[in-house]
């Protein structure tokens, strides 16, 4: 398309979630309390972590860490999407739609290295317990945590630069919630085929090879336990994976339909998946952690008893 053909975009309208006018006030409540709660749920697991020495090992220094990024991924989509639907203010500045694109991809990124990262420490535990301290030493656990935000924010920054470079013509209207990148290349009026091959390989990096390394990691702990198959292993192996292989769970079943339904024609199972991604994982989590782990429990119920003594 010729350069004088094309109109600069300077903001885009985000259509927002199908609900009729007499909902709105009833979901915007919801959603509300939902990203009230998440945000809440995570700081408390982040307080325990920090106040609780006995939550001081690698496996809780991870969670905080994943904590920390539920709750900023959350952050980057639901407040917008709340003022929208209580405002009717649709639209959203180019440079809004761009920088919720790059926090977007960073956040999602760092939450599958995280979630990788925890496998290992899993596989770790189990399968070289007695070589535990020595392996998971502190500098291994910063290097692994500081190495997964470091790869996020280098594959954010590659897609947000690269699209920066797409020009956008007259057609600004996003038919979804959030700026989604995939419908911003769909909008582009320019040759989007490097966006494209981009979003291909490093979906790949981020997303198949930490999930390949969460199988393996468990596959070796599944074996681990079989060799000897104790009631006793056995308990110890569900107990001391089980949150984590519900959260890894509930991710990646969420990445998997997201990317079924963008493959599609259906906007509104798009939106459903992609809510399950950005709102319900989030909120989930730190239930998640909460109530099968007994440390987590034995921690809150000691935070609890400490501020009645205090109030007295």
């Amino acid at each position: 398309m010729r350069r004088e053909n094309q109109s600069s975009v300077s903001e885009f309208l985000l259509l927002g979630l199908p609900i009729r006018p007499e909902q709105r006030g009833v979901v915007f409540a919801l959603f509300l309390g939902v990203y009230l709660t998440t945000v809440l749920g995570n700081l408390l697991i982040i307080l325990l972590i920090r106040l609780d020495s006995r939550l001081h090992t690698p496996m809780y220094f991870f969670l905080s860490h994943l904590a920390l990024t539920d709750i900023s991924f959350s952050s980057v989509i639901v407040p917008k999407m709340l003022m929208n639907m209580q405002t009717q203010h649709l639209s959203i500045s180019y440079p809004g739609c761009i920088s919720q694109i790059y926090f977007y991809l960073f956040f999602g990124c760092v939450d599958s290295l995280l979630l990788a990262v925890m496998a290992y420490d899993r596989y770790v535990a189990i399968c070289h317990a007695l070589h535990y301290t020595t392996i998971m030493r502190e500098g291994l656990c910063v290097l692994l945590v500081a190495g997964s935000w470091i790869l996020s924010c280098g594959s954010a920054l590659l897609h947000t630069l690269l699209l920066a470079q797409v020009s956008f013509c007259a057609d600004n209207i996003i038919p979804h919630f959030f700026c989604s990148l995939p419908i911003l290349i769909k909008l582009s009026c320019s040759d989007t085929s490097l966006n494209e091959l981009v979003i291909f390989t490093t979906g790949a990096a981020v997303v198949m090879f930490p999930f390949s390394g969460i199988l393996v990691s468990y596959g070796c702990i599944v074996v681990s336990t079989l060799r000897v198959p104790t009631v006793k292993r056995i308990f110890k192996a569900l107990s001391t994976c089980g949150s984590h292989l519900s959260v890894v769970c509930l991710f990646y079943g969420t990445v998997v339909a997201l990317y079924f339904s963008s493959s599609g024609d259906s906007n509104d199972k798009d939106m459903i998946a992609s809510l399950m991604y950005t709102v319900v994982t989030p909120l989930l989590n730190p239930f998640i952690y909460s109530l099968r782990n007994r440390d987590m429990k034995l921690a809150l119920g000691i935070l609890f008893r400490n501020n009645k003594l205090f109030a007295r």
